[in-house]
């Protein structure tokens, strides 16, 4: 096709140059005839080949352009169009009279026997109530849905229970999912730091457990909350989250957990974002601030916790991680916090694993740890221990992580032991090294006292 059609360009220039001497044209006209045949040629030429090609009427368009700053009708558009889809999505979603009604129409079909007093459905009744649920219940009737609860049951029935939370679980992903979507400005499917803070805080009025804040506080519990999501869930800094993590994992349940009015003082002890774990961090942090700055010093930091972290340590940690004239702020003392609070999580030990990186190798040598568990050797002399043999501790580190490299460990390495959060307790707190050293002594204590609870009348 190609070579007919330069054919057909040289035999036009041949009768062009044969007529040339015979055209009485001026020669502007000439250049006006040249330039509409070259714009028409050049046309057929750039888009013929697609235009002979029926695919290409059959392949729909995958990249749109998201539009510029400048460009405020078209972003408003884009706004005003997403906010319809989302309506739209919620509006497919069962409400709760919805739900009610189809947890009454699993009871009416629930197929005898019972099993442990629950309510069991079998395939064929499930079929049933689908038909009768209504189009929005479709999706949840399904073979697979029915095989993933299927479990143990001798007529090959599913829990009624278990059913409806499963769908009671689907419909609350969907509407968070929604609700996230809202504050996604760029519409890409990842919130900003700012993003997820304008969630939190228009969700502090929604929590009942959070009724007793003070609005001063807000922001810095706001901080506090969304400090969690970033520090876990966007290891590599870049300012963003998917929203499909922040749906995947646990925390924006235990977030939610706070809307129970009567949920237990242990729950909210151990919730980050219940309001007694907001005030506890905080509080930690203005009695460390002992100048009153709103900074920490390194020197006020070493007070932290037991105040038995190395100054080494301390060092690595101004050194890597942001500060503003060698001091912290709040923001970054929630990363401390976090991963001295959490050292199991693989989060936290990338963040302490970098601080005793003091090469960026990748990967700690004996140098690295003789360097970290020297000055734990010093603290023992300054509180009148006898210091530890470091060739002893060493071989422990080793055996205990069991590296593919048996002179380094990796960061991967320490993940995949399980035995992090010893490590690294062994080369920064001389706390947690007397604790790990002791560890015989003190799970005989605790033997000890559980026996003699029990033997209590």
């Amino acid at each position: 096709m190609a070579n007919d059609k330069t054919a057909h360009w040289k035999d036009l220039l041949r009768k062009r140059l044969a007529s040339a001497k015979q055209d009485g044209r001026t020669e502007e006209e000439k250049k006006a005839e040249e330039t509409e045949l070259f714009t028409k040629y050049y046309t057929e030429w750039k888009r013929g080949e697609k235009g002979e090609d029926d695919s290409f009427k059959h392949i729909p368009r995958f990249y749109y352009r998201l539009p510029a700053e400048d460009e405020v009708l078209l972003q408003k558009l884009r706004e005003e169009s997403r906010a319809v889809f989302l309506q739209r999505k919620s509006r497919e979603l069962l409400d709760n009279e919805e739900l009610q009604n189809l947890w009454f129409l699993l009871d009416k079909h629930q197929v005898p026997p019972t099993t442990s007093d629950e309510a069991m459905i079998s395939y064929e009744s499930f079929l049933k109530v689908g038909e009768k649920a209504g189009a929005k219940c479709k999706l949840f009737f399904t073979a697979r849905v029915y095989a993933k609860l299927l479990h143990n049951d001798p007529y090959g029935r599913i829990s009624i229970m278990q059913f409806f939370n499963y769908v009671m679980r689907k419909v609350w992903l969907h509407q968070t999912r929604i609700g996230l979507s809202l504050y996604d400005v760029a519409g890409q499917g990842y919130l900003r730091e700012s993003d997820l803070e304008n969630y939190i805080l228009e969700l502090i009025p929604t929590l009942p457990q959070l009724d007793g804040l003070e609005k001063s506080f807000y922001s810095f519990y706001v901080c506090t909350a969304v400090r969690k999501f970033f520090f876990f869930l966007d290891p590599l800094h870049t300012g963003k989250i998917k929203i499909q993590d922040i749906l995947a994992c646990s925390f924006l349940d235990d977030l939610l957990e706070l809307r129970d009015e009567e949920l237990s003082k242990e729950s909210q002890e151990s919730n980050w974002f219940s309001a007694p774990s907001a005030l506890r961090v905080y509080g930690q942090y203005l009695n460390l601030d002992k100048d009153h700055n709103g900074m920490l010093s390194k020197e006020e930091l070493s007070r932290y916790g037991t105040g038995t972290l190395t100054s080494v340590f301390l060092d690595r940690v101004y050194q890597e991680c942001l500060t503003y004239d060698g001091e912290m702020d709040y923001k970054t003392y929630l990363d401390f916090v976090l991963a001295l609070e959490n050292r199991k999580e693989p989060a936290a030990l990338q963040y302490i694993f970098k601080l005793l990186d003091m090469e960026n190798k990748g990967s700690l040598n004996v140098f690295a740890l003789n360097y970290f568990f020297r000055a734990i050797q010093e603290q023992m002399k300054i509180h009148g221990q006898e210091p530890v043999s470091f060739q002893d501790v060493k071989d422990e580190i080793f055996d205990m992580v069991k590296p593919k490299d048996p002179y380094k460990i990796t960061l991967q390495d320490l993940v995949n032991s399980g035995q992090g959060d010893t490590v690294t307790s062994i080369l920064i707190d001389l706390n947690g090294f007397w604790t790990y050293e002791n560890r015989e002594v003190l799970v005989a204590n605790d033997t000890d006292s559980n026996t003699a609870d029990l033997d209590d009348p």
